[in-house]
């Protein structure tokens, strides 16, 4: 895995969280927590999803290819959103 797409799995994955809390207000942690339950969320769905959308979306492209990089923004996004709204989830669930 070459650092730079880590680097935006993980940025994106933040702004993703970021999203997700803005939008389902009832499911926030706080911009800390949705930031942070982001970037784990963009890491783990840069690896799990960044192949697949990355490679129908590049056509197979890696490294800097501008689809490629959509690729990893795309999933570290929706990685990060769906780990922030479990997360959110949970603290709701467990704070009753």
């Amino acid at each position: 895995m070459d650092p730079v797409q880590l680097v935006i799995q993980l940025a994106s994955g933040a702004l993703g969280g970021n999203v997700a809390g803005a939008v389902l207000k009832n499911f926030s942690l706080g911009t800390l927590g949705n930031s942070l339950a982001g970037i784990i969320g963009g890491g783990l769905g840069g690896q799990l999803l960044g192949p697949i959308l990355g490679s129908a979306l590049a056509g197979g492209a890696t490294g800097l290819d501008p689809m490629a990089i959509l690729g990893q923004v795309a999933s570290g996004g929706v990685g990060g959103g769906v780990v922030m709204v479990v997360l959110g989830l949970l603290k709701k669930l467990l704070g009753r």
